[in-house]
């Protein structure tokens, strides 16, 4: 037995150490199962528009996902199964520990690059400077991205994680650094899209309230990691927050994109009504027309001067086919970002 796993046995304890991270794989499954709901609902009230940009985003992030899952199950499987009561075998870092770090900065940057491409898309008819900066800000972070995979990847055990306590608070910062600034941008953007109409900017209201959440869940979720991190450095239960990271940034993007289809049975319920309002309002033209007759004779008698085109007039109206004017009002629902 080498002499770091000599030093570890007797600092060791299960239920800080493993034992968080098979609760937050637990709790990582169960978030997993809510991306499940919230895909297949995407692909059910999308189901008629084909294959569109944000058809392959939702099935992209749902891949990586599941296989995000898979890898946390497997780490936990090797430690606590496959190596159960081999002391010796937990203090090194598996292999599908560190893939998963891969997986996971995929995820994140991924649902950053979506939601940069969100804001570009509500900018538009705007200035370009917004999104062109958060894009820039995005794209910087790939940087950060790529030495937290670097300073993991140097790591072959648990004890090493310490040593680059640098890499992990620089890449939970800056994450929460780009939600704030996304999460501002789309709040910016959609409070300056409000038409005066009392329906459209309610539904605009929520979203922000929808983009609120998702982007302080995340944050809150970040720090969380960090402060677990800087006074328990020895356990691992910010690692197990950070496996909660990467479940909910993929069912952040995923209720924003459901959002709207959330919030699209209160419009139609309202222009349903409308349209059946106007439906049951229908101009029966028979049933007036002994009323019309009638202020046409009145009329005749009280003027002075009789025009010839009078009694054409007359002649066309009694000439209209007694049948119903049905007037139907169609109005289109507000589709937002």
């Amino acid at each position: 037995m080498s002499s770091s796993t000599q030093d570890l046995i007797p600092q060791l304890q299960l239920g800080n150490t493993f034992g968080a991270l098979f609760i937050g794989v637990i709790i990582a499954t169960m978030l997993f199962g809510l991306t499940n709901v919230q895909a297949f609902f995407y692909f059910q009230t999308h189901k008629g528009t084909g294959i569109t940009f944000n058809t392959l985003a939702v099935l992209w992030l749902w891949i990586l996902d599941a296989l995000h899952l898979f890898l946390i199950v497997h780490c936990i499987y090797y430690y606590l199964v496959t190596n159960y009561a081999n002391i010796s075998a937990l203090t090194n870092i598996v292999w599908s520990f560190k893939l998963q770090i891969i997986i996971d900065v995929l995820i994140i940057y991924g649902v950053h690059a979506l939601y940069a491409y969100r804001i570009w898309i509500v900018a538009k008819g705007q200035s370009r400077a917004l999104p062109v900066t958060v894009g820039i800000i995005v794209i910087l972070t790939s940087g950060v991205s790529i030495s937290t995979i670097w300073a993991v990847y140097q790591c072959r055990m648990f004890s090493d994680l310490v040593k680059i306590q640098w890499s992990t608070y620089l890449a939970l910062g800056t994450i929460t650094f780009i939600d704030v600034v996304i999460a501002s941008s789309l709040c910016y953007l959609l409070a300056t899209s409000r038409t005066g109409f009392s329906s459209t900017d309610s539904i605009i209201t929520k979203l922000m309230a929808y983009i609120i959440n998702t982007g302080c869940l995340t944050s809150i979720c970040s720090m969380v990691a960090v402060i677990t991190c800087a006074a328990m450095p020895h356990d691992f239960i910010f690692l197990s927050v950070e496996f909660l990271l990467a479940k909910l940034y993929v069912n952040s993007f995923l209720a924003l994109l459901n959002a709207p289809s959330y919030l699209q049975p209160t419009t139609d319920t309202k222009n349903n009504s409308s349209e059946v309002h106007m439906r049951h309002a229908v101009y029966r033209p028979e049933l007036n027309i002994k009323a019309l007759q009638d202020e046409g004779s009145q009329g005749s008698r009280k003027s002075m001067f009789k025009h010839s085109g009078d009694e054409g007039m007359h002649k066309t109206r009694s000439a209209v086919p007694h049948r119903p004017i049905e007037v139907t009002v169609e109005t289109s629902s507000f589709s937002s970002v």
